[in-house]
């Protein structure tokens, strides 16, 4: 088990040996995530198991972090733990991908190839995000709703009775026109 993650991973090269890779990856370093995020302060804890089952090469993983996410209600920040298990097939065509076991999603890549770990987790962390986001209480509530509140009663009476077009008869009378 490693505890430093690799930069770069070859998925099939890595099940052949029945890999497994354990450790962080800072949340700074997550581009596409960051727009999601109030703030990328913090880690991702990460464990991925890599083997082969049958003809398939699988990643299996987990993924645990707590996101600073910006709340759809109030656009506040908001604290949001994310845990996402996922199970990975390693095609290399879009018809392997057709033929895959329904529980398995598809990784593309090339064999040979390797690829950016970041890529998978990022990936994982998006998909597990909330739709909206927002906090459990009712966060815009009344401070941001009183600016908005409704005219009174009175105020809408006392506004009905104002001739808007008072000036205008001001000038008429006085023979400015």
């Amino acid at each position: 088990m490693v505890e430093q993650l690799p930069e770069l991973i070859d998925p099939l090269h890595l099940a052949e040996k029945r890999a497994e890779l354990e450790g962080r990856l800072f949340l700074s370093g997550l581009d596409r995530l960051s727009d999601s995020l109030y703030s990328d302060e913090g880690a991702v804890a990460v464990s991925l198991r890599f083997f082969r089952e049958g003809r398939w090469a699988i990643v299996e993983g987990q993924i645990y972090a707590t996101l600073n996410l910006i709340c759809q209600n109030c656009t506040q920040p908001l604290e949001q733990a994310v845990h996402s298990r996922f199970r990975l097939g390693v095609v290399t065509s879009i018809a392997q991908a057709d033929r895959l076991p329904a529980d398995c999603e598809p990784l593309l890549c090339t064999e040979g190839q390797k690829m950016p770990l970041k890529d998978i987790v990022e990936e994982e962390l998006i998909l597990a995000l909330p739709a909206f986001p927002k906090h459990d209480y009712p966060c815009f509530a009344s401070e941001h709703l009183k600016d908005r509140a409704a005219p009174s009663k009175e105020s809408r009476v006392a506004d009905s009775t104002e001739n808007p077009f008072a000036l205008l008869a001001q000038l008429k009378k006085t023979g400015d026109t």
